[in-house]
């Protein structure tokens, strides 16, 4: 078929990648606008923007896809259908109507649960066990359209944005494909979605990355995790930002405790939220409101990442260190 794709992030490149290795027809790709970034603030391009050059696939930049002008470069191109994958804009009617077989989007998660942006990184901080892919018929509404098809994924006790974004992505392709072939012989499913049974979630930012300790600790590792590798969850250790990338959770009153020499200590009774200790040679712990977060990974500001043992070998932490 032809096809007018768009996308802008990683796991929409790979999926671009999987529709070019079929051999389907993509006539464009369409892309966020490049952004600057990092510390020299260079302009860098979107995934999907270098691959499709790449392959030498022509690339449009519309500042906002309801611009009239864009939608007459839309018509002009008379794509079959329009592949949407993390694209990052709503698009109108004008061009949802357009195509012959309208607009398809591959969303990463299973709708109707986490409609909206960044459904890998909620799925892991609300503490999921299987998230998926589904691929949809786009209407006006935030992935509200009928659906065609899912695939289940488990989430792993240690999942991470990354490593799940990896697994979402190498299933987005083929799930994908089979559904574009069922459109084009006419046997496409239209599924509706039961409203009741929706939700929504909101943009990340770089902001809610600061950590709470004053949360549980779970729900805290399962922050890490899901903010891992971007935007990443953080604290500050005298003055300076302190990265988490790696955590385990120890109950206060479970049998995690036995053996590991901190059983009876005081740190346990008398530390509040957010003091840290080291009471181990391999982690970092710190006090929550529930349960101790033994941090296994970290980085401090203006070093590399590395492991807790070695962080605590170079830096000499006084006992009951405030993290805030």
């Amino acid at each position: 078929m032809n096809i007018v794709y768009m996308g802008t992030p990683e796991i929409a490149a790979v999926i671009l990648k999987a529709l070019h290795t079929a051999g389907h027809h993509i006539i464009a790709a369409v892309t966020q606008q490049d952004k600057p970034k990092g510390r020299g603030n260079q302009v860098q391009f979107s995934p999907v923007k270098e691959l499709a050059l790449s392959l030498d696939i022509p690339v449009y930049q519309p500042r906002r896809a309801r611009e009239p002008e864009f939608i007459e470069v839309l018509k002009e191109l008379n794509p079959e259908v329009i592949v949407v994958a993390a694209f990052g804009q709503i698009l109108p009617k004008g061009i949802l109507e357009l195509p012959k077989y309208g607009c398809i989007n591959v969303h990463a998660s299973l709708l109707p649960k986490y409609r909206g942006a960044a459904p890998i990184q909620w799925c892991i901080i609300e503490g999921e066990e299987k998230t998926g892919i589904t691929i949809m018929h786009m209407d006006e509404g935030v992935d509200t359209g009928d659906m065609i098809r899912k695939q289940e994924i488990t989430i792993a006790p240690k999942e991470t944005f990354g490593s799940l974004h990896d697994k979402l992505a190498e299933a987005a392709g083929p799930l994908l494909l089979q559904s574009l072939s069922d459109i084009e012989a006419g046997r496409a499913e239209r599924i509706k979605q039961k409203d009741e049974d929706s939700s929504y979630i909101k943009i990340l930012d770089k902001s809610m990355g600061h950590i709470d300790f004053n949360q549980p600790a779970r729900k805290i590792e399962r922050l890490i995790r899901g903010l891992n590798p971007w935007p990443s969850a953080y604290t500050t250790l005298e003055g300076k930002m302190l990265k988490i990338w790696d955590a385990d959770v120890i109950e206060e009153n479970g049998e995690a405790f036995s053996g590991e020499g901190i059983s009876g200590n005081p740190f346990l009774k008398d530390t509040l939220p957010g003091e840290a200790s080291a009471l181990k040679k391999d982690a970092l712990l710190i006090k929550t409101a529930e349960g101790i977060l033994a941090v296994k990974e970290l980085q401090l500001e203006g070093k590399k990442r590395m492991t807790a043992e070695n962080f605590l070998r170079g830096y000499d932490l006084k006992p009951k260190t405030l993290l805030q």
